[in-house]
């Protein structure tokens, strides 16, 4: 069988799974929650509650503040001792909800049963209120709210949904083992998804390197008998998760810049979404829950861990249950290697999106960058195809209007140009501040029409 890839660039970084035969272990519950009103794409949700007040685990604790928004639900059973600002994982100051815990008694109407349900309902819009209503967003990395997604503008039709299972980030098992342990769940939210989309074909995409889970996969649609959903064997090659890669992979089709998937008829969901999708639907279960990997090239093989969270946790308390920060860390992530965020302060928490506790040792210190040489593997690495050392130099030059010619502002931030050189160039820092500055003259621009 053919393996499907992009067209243009990519590189073959190490994958340093080391956590992928880890089953997801559940985390007990800490002392405290709290509860961030920032963790999905576009307005900050709006507290409902009050302190003092006494919450159950899914019950609703703050309202979506805008149409690109997301309900947020309490994580557990206990009582709101404060609502304020507290440092987020880049040390950012964001409203959080804390919450005292005591003990965990679920919300009526949430089935916490582990019977799959496959009926799908008939009503689309019952489909997407209950998306809506339990909070699921997008865990692939944008947090992008899912009803918002599985949603079209009017003249807009999906012609295929995507299911990305690449998780093509080295170090990162969480979604591998979800593919694995919550295989039939995964497919039943594609067909529900795929449903809601007008019944256009699904494809899901499981990287190569992950032959048990397309496996499992692959059996699982064949048992559950869903028509219209396929597995297809993607290639090793960084970044084969982003988007448009996989859009460009599986139909063939460019999203032009400033363009969205579903311009080319494509709607991308991450499989832990689909898992996500399933739990609101077939379960009435809010977006509570997710799994994190706490791995790294400083951690023995048996302190390697996939974890059940709940949303809200903080880090130091996972990082403290899994044994310590290791010695020799000199960097702490979240998320991958090549897009993660370095972590800023471990007493963060956990948000919807959290994917990772990575830590890297003495590999990750940088290297003094020299002069570009002028050798162009910036260029050919860009799975966007664009030109990083014209866009540095066009970024120390303060031409803002020739960064947007040069199309800044499509730059996926996948670190493959700053992989590739031999200079050690800092490229993505330059073109990551390039294209924020991009963005605001567009915002602007877009502003005034």
């Amino acid at each position: 069988m053919a393996k499907l890839t992009f067209s243009i660039g990519g590189i073959h970084p190490a994958d340093s799974k080391l956590a992928r035969d880890c089953r997801i272990e559940t985390l007990p519950l800490p002392p405290k929650m709290y509860v961030s009103m920032f963790q999905h794409l576009g307005a900050m949700a709006k507290p409902v509650v009050a302190v003092g007040d006494t919450v159950k685990a899914g019950q609703i604790i703050a309202e979506p503040g805008g149409f690109i928004s997301a309900y947020v639900h309490s994580p557990v059973s206990g009582k709101v001792t404060a609502i304020g600002p507290r440092k987020d994982l880049a040390g950012f100051n964001q409203m959080h909800v804390e919450i005292e815990v005591q003990g965990d008694e679920w919300a009526e109407g949430i089935d916490l049963s582990s019977d799959l349900v496959t009926e799908i309902p008939e009503d689309k819009q019952f489909i997407l209120d209950r998306i809506k209503m339990n909070g699921v967003v997008g865990l692939g990395g944008a947090t992008f709210p899912t009803h918002v997604k599985l949603n079209p503008p009017p003249g807009k039709t999906a012609e295929c949904l995507i299911l990305n299972g690449a998780e093509c980030e080295p170090f990162l098992t969480s979604d591998y083992r979800i593919l694995l342990e919550r295989t039939d769940e995964i497919v039943v939210g594609a067909a529900i998804m795929q449903k809601v989309l007008g019944g256009c074909p699904c494809v899901i995409g499981i990287e190569e390197n992950k032959p048990e889970a397309i496996t499992a996969v692959g059996s699982s649609v064949s048992r559950l008998g869903y028509p219209g959903i396929r597995v297809e064997t993607l290639k090793k090659r960084y970044p084969q998760g982003g988007e448009k890669q996989l859009i460009d992979a599986v139909m063939h089709r460019q999203v032009r810049s400033g363009g969205l998937p579903i311009d080319v008829g494509a709607v991308v969901q991450n499989v832990a979404t689909s898992l996500a999708v399933y739990e609101a639907v077939q379960k009435n279960k809010p977006l509570v829950t997710n799994t994190l990997t706490v791995t790294g090239d400083v951690i023995d093989p048996a302190r390697q861990h996939n974890y059940l969270f709940r949303i809200g946790m903080p880090l130091s308390y996972i990082a403290e249950y899994a044994g310590g920060v290791p010695e020799g860390t000199v960097k702490i992530v979240s998320g991958g290697p090549m897009m993660g965020k370095a972590i800023a302060n471990l007493d963060a928490a956990t948000v919807k999106g959290s994917s990772s506790i990575l830590y890297l040792g003495q590999s990750t210190t940088r290297h003094a960058a020299t002069p570009c040489i002028s050798c162009g593997r910036c260029a050919d690495a860009c799975p966007m195809g664009l030109e990083p050392f014209l866009l540095k130099r066009l970024y120390a030059a303060g031409d803002v209007a020739a960064l947007e010619q040069n199309a800044a502002q499509d730059c996926i931030e996948c670190g493959c140009c700053q992989y590739s050189c031999p200079a050690y160039v800092p490229l993505l820092d330059n073109i990551r501040m390039a294209k924020a500055q991009v963005m605001g003259v567009i915002r602007a621009r877009n502003a005034k029409k």
